[in-house]
């Protein structure tokens, strides 16, 4: 989770502020269905920005933070998609991915993203994979902080990317867990999503306010669904309405509150946008410092990688035998594909850790 220096779970200032405005204000009456219109507008906003949020194609209905996100946007692709029910998810992905999709009632495939011998992205085999699935499948994408990895393409690798889903007539189902937590800069983040809908792609976006804003136990979130017009988007909006009603009738408002109040006064925008820079760079600071750690302890491995990726996670490359001897003798828990958690690294516990990644790799 978003933590500060001494790895105690943070608040954010901006946040603080929101709740403190809001106290003693509004009701506890329910949202409408599709949730707080206040809080869909601003996140739309913030997803799509001002030119394609204009054109009111986009089609935003609050949800349960980002698994509730991904598990309404599922259901609505089994119930209303037209062409075949199966999506196909990075190798690796979140692992959450996989049962939210079967449970939804999607078939779940892989293609090729992790390039194990750089730590880094097998475009190719990415390409490669996108282009020999079926016409009008579905491709779930990372839009930023790719995890587990923390690999994520550049803006050109991107385009080669939109370009293939284009030409395929693919459907990019979009997961935006981390925007500005990722680069530090909430409009970078969002380039893959602007880039598909200016390109015009069959897309929806899932977003999650978890970790950019450290409201994870609110539950925050929203499913974008990109229409043709102003009718497809009025039928859209009629179905993603009848999933939710007997799902959950409609979503919970005090967190929404927070994020709208926040993204509807300037000088909070601007506070939330320094700290969310100020945590992307604290990651930042702890990928430069072990890997520069591990040089002074004598590590002869390369580890350029944990500097390249990107976000909360890193995957060091690690094997499994070293992920349990980290854990056995040195107490440093990471998952056994060798993800870590960056969160975890701080100035009090870096050298410990160089230290240990050392002893069990060298």
């Amino acid at each position: 989770s978003t933590q500060s220096t001494w790895g105690k779970p943070l608040v954010l200032d901006c946040v603080r502020k929101a709740e403190l405005a809001l106290a003693g204000k509004g009701d506890h009456e329910y949202a409408g269905i599709s949730g707080v219109a206040g809080f869909n507008r601003a996140a739309q906003l913030l997803m799509f920005g001002s030119t394609l949020t204009q054109q009111e194609k986009v089609l935003t209905t609050q949800a349960i933070s980002g698994t509730g996100a991904l598990r309404l946007a599922a259901e609505f692709m089994v119930r209303f998609y037209p062409g075949a029910k199966t999506i196909y998810l990075p190798d690796p992905t979140w692992a959450n991915h996989g049962p939210i999709m079967k449970d939804s009632g999607l078939e779940a495939k892989q293609y090729r993203y992790y390039q194990a011998s750089n730590c880094g992205l097998d475009l190719s085999g990415l390409i490669e994979d996108l282009k020999s699935a079926p016409n009008g499948s579905i491709i779930l994408l990372h839009s930023c902080a790719h995890n587990p990895t923390g690999v994520d393409p550049t803006e050109n690798e991107w385009q080669q990317i939109a370009a293939v889903l284009k030409d395929k007539n693919h459907f990019a189902f979009m997961d935006s867990a981390y925007q500005g937590f990722a680069s530090g800069d909430p409009t970078k983040d969002a380039y893959p999503v602007r880039l598909l809908a200016e390109l015009g792609c069959d897309m929806l976006v899932c977003q999650s306010f978890a970790k950019n804003f450290g409201l994870y136990g609110e539950r925050v979130g929203a499913v974008h669904i990109v229409c043709a017009d102003a009718e497809e988007k009025k039928r859209v909006d009629s179905n993603m309405k009848i999933l939710v009603r007997p799902m959950y009738s409609n979503p919970p408002i005090y967190g929404a509150r927070i994020v709208e109040h926040i993204l509807t006064n300037s000088e909070l925008t601007k506070l939330w946008e320094k700290e969310v820079r100020g945590m992307a760079d604290r990651i930042s600071g702890a990928r430069h410092a072990l890997s520069s750690k591990l040089g002074s302890v004598g590590s002869q491995r390369d580890w350029q990688h944990i500097l390249k990726q990107i976000g909360m996670f890193s995957y060091t490359g690690l094997s499994k035998p070293q992920c349990e001897r980290l854990i056995a003798e040195h107490h440093i828990y990471l998952t056994l594909n060798g993800r870590i958690s960056m969160a975890g690294v701080t100035q009090h516990n870096v050298d410990h850790i160089a230290q240990s990644i050392h002893e069990v790799t060298k």
